[in-house]
C-alpha cells in the first residue's frame, strides 16, 4: 500500500539491475629502469615520442631512452614508466678527465650527467663558455664554435658519469616505505588510483635477464593480472638458451609461470650514441610494442606471433627458420616454450612463438600466450563490473541481474570472435548451498574456451589416380 496519497498519474523509474561491462585495458607497458632525466620513482605517462622526450636522449647505458623509442616504433600506445635512477646514488664523479682539441673537437669518455667544469692543464679555471666558445651535447662530444679554441689546446673535464654496478637487482625491485613511498617494480601498486587501469605488460630491459629482478616481475604480473616479458642473457646460444629452462639452471628462463614470456635473441637496430643500426638491444621492449599494438589493432585475443617488429635490421645470433622443419632453430626455441624471431625470404623480421614459459610442462589451453590474456580480462572485467552488486540481498533479483550481466559481455566476446559460442556464465545450485547464502557468499561459474592460435595447420594430401577419368 502506498505511503503517500495521489490523485492523479505518476512514473517510477525502475532499474533492471543489469550494468555495462567495460574490459580491462591490455595494451599498457610497464617500463622500469633508468633515465638520464626525468621524475624518479614516480608513474609516468607516454603515449607518443613528446611525452617520451622529457626522459632524455639514448645515452649509453641507460634503458628507458631507448625502449621507449622501441616500443613507440611499433605505434603509438599507453606506457607506464618508472625511472629509478638518482644522479647521486648512482653516479661516479670524474675528477680531472684530460682531452686534447683535434679538428675542432673532442669526445669524453663516458656521458656525462648533470655540469661539466672545465680546467686548464694546471688546474686553473678555464676560460672557456659554453655556447659562446663551444658545444657539449648529452653524448659527451664537445665541438668548438668558429675556431675559438685552438687545435692542441688540452681541457680538463670535471663530470659525473653513470656507475652501472649501482643499479642493482633490489633498485629495480624496489621498496615500500612506512610512509607509503614505492620505488622501482612497487611504484606500480598505486597505478589504478592514478590512471585507472594497471600496466599488463611489464618489461624491464637489460635487467629482466637477472633472476631476482625476473621474479618480482612475475610478482607483479601475477598482481595485476598481467605478463612479465622477460628477455634472454646476452650472447647466450640456442642451445644455451634451450639449456637455461633445465631444473638446474639459475637462469631467469628456469619458470613455470603462466605469466613468463620468454624471449630470444637480442636484435639489432639504430643507435643515436654510436650512429650505427647494428647495435644490440633487449628483445623485451620490441615485443611489448608488438604486443601492445597487437591488442590495438586486432584485439587482445589475437596471438602476437608472426607479427611484423619495427626499427630492427637484424638479430644478434642468427635464427634458422622454417615453417615445417622441426629441426629449424624457430622450431627448436618454440617448442621449449621460447619466443624468437623468424626471419626468412621476404618475410621481414617477425617476432615468433604462442606459448608462455609454462609450455611444455603446461598441457592446458592456459599455455597460449592469448589464452592466458583472454582469461585475465573476462575474469578483472567482470569483478569491477559487478562490484556494484557486492552488498546488496541476495535474491533471485540479484543472481539473474549477475548471471545476465556476464552473459551480456561474453556474447560480445563471442561476436568478436574472442570466445567460443557456448560460453556463459551459470549460476550452479549445487555450488551454492544454503548455509552460503545464508552468511552472504554467493557464486557463480564462469565457463568458457577461447579462439586459440591456429599454431599448426596441416594439410593431407593424397593422390588420386581415378582423377584421370575426367579426360575421357
Amino acid at each position: 500500500m502506498a505511503t503517500n496519497f495521489i490523485h492523479g498519474v505518476e512514473t517510477i523509474e525502475i532499474d533492471n539491475g543489469l550494468v555495462a561491462v567495460n574490459e580491462v585495458k591490455t595494451a599498457v607497458v610497464g617500463l622500469v629502469g633508468i633515465a638520464p632525466k626525468g621524475d624518479k620513482n614516480k608513474i609516468v605517462l607516454v603515449r607518443n615520442t613528446q611525452d617520451a622526450a622529457q626522459f632524455g636522449i639514448q645515452v649509453p647505458g641507460f634503458n628507458i631512452p631507448q625502449s621507449l623509442a622501441h616500443i613507440l616504433a611499433q605505434g603509438n600506445g599507453a606506457i607506464l614508466v618508472v625511472n629509478v635512477f638518482d644522479n647521486v646514488a648512482h653516479t661516479t664523479a670524474v675528477a680531472a678527465e684530460s682531452k686534447t682539441v683535434a679538428d675542432g673537437k673532442l669526445k669524453l669518455a663516458s656521458a656525462p650527467i648533470g655540469p661539466v667544469t672545465l680546467s686548464k692543464p694546471d688546474d686553473s679555471p678555464s676560460d672557456f663558455v659554453l655556447n659562446t666558445d663551444y658545444t657539449l651535447d648529452d653524448f659527451g662530444n664537445f665541438q668548438v664554435i668558429k675556431g675559438r679554441i685552438a687545435n692542441g689546446t688540452v681541457i680538463k673535464f670535471a663530470y659525473k658519469k653513470l656507475n652501472a654496478a649501482a643499479i642493482t637487482e633490489a633498485v629495480i625491485n624496489g621498496t615500500v616505505a612506512g610512509n607509503g613511498a614505492r620505488t622501482g617494480l612497487k611504484c606500480y601498486d598505486l597505478a589504478f588510483n592514478q590512471f585507472g587501469y594497471n600496466a599488463k605488460i611489464f618489461i624491464a630491459p637489460g635487467y629482466s635477464a637477472i633472476a631476482a629482478v625476473a621474479a618480482e616481475m612475475l610478482v607483479a604480473a601475477n598482481k595485476f593480472r598481467g605478463v612479465a616479458v622477460l628477455d634472454s642473457t646476452y650472447g647466450m646460444s640456442v642451445s644455451d638458451a634451450i639449456a637455461a629452462r633445465g631444473g638446474a639452471s639459475s637462469s631467469n628462463f628456469n619458470t613455470a609461470d603462466e605469466r613468463a614470456i620468454l624471449l630470444y635473441p637480442y636484435l639489432k637496430a639504430y643507435d643515436e650514441a654510436t650512429g650505427s643500426d647494428q647495435v644490440d638491444f633487449p628483445y623485451s621492449a620490441f615485443y611489448a610494442g608488438v604486443m601492445a599494438a597487437t591488442d590495438r589493432e586486432f584485439g587482445y585475443w589475437f596471438s602476437p606471433s608472426n607479427k611484423p617488429i619495427r626499427g630492427i635490421t637484424g638479430v644478434e645470433k642468427q635464427i634458422s627458420a622454417s615453417l615445417n622443419d622441426d629441426t629449424a632453430d624457430t622450431n627448436i626455441l618454440n617448442a621449449a616454450g621460447i619466443t624468437t624471431v623468424f626471419n626468412s625470404f621476404g618475410t621481414g623480421f617477425l617476432a615468433w612463438g604462442n606459448r608462455n614459459a609454462s609450455f611444455p610442462v603446461n598441457t592446458t589451453p592456459k599455455n597460449f600466450i592469448s589464452m592466458r590474456r583472454i582469461a585475465d580480462v573476462i575474469h578483472e572485467s567482470l569483478e569491477q563490473a559487478c562490484m556494484q552488486f557486492s552488498d546488496r540481498p541476495i535474491n533471485m533479483a540479484l543472481i539473474d541481474d549477475i548471471r545476465q550481466t556476464g552473459n551480456n559481455f561474453i556474447g560480445i566476446l563471442v561476436g568478436r570472435g574472442a570466445l567460443i559460442e557456448g560460453s556463459r556464465v551459470v549460476f550452479k545450485k549445487a555450488n551454492n548451498p544454503d548455509p552460503d547464502l545464508a552468511n552472504g557468499h554467493v557464486k557463480f561459474d564462469i565457463e568458457f574456451m577461447g579462439a586459440t592460435p591456429a599454431e599448426r595447420i596441416t594439410f593431407l594430401s593424397r593422390l588420386d589416380i581415378s582423377l584421370y577419368s575426367n579426360l575421357r
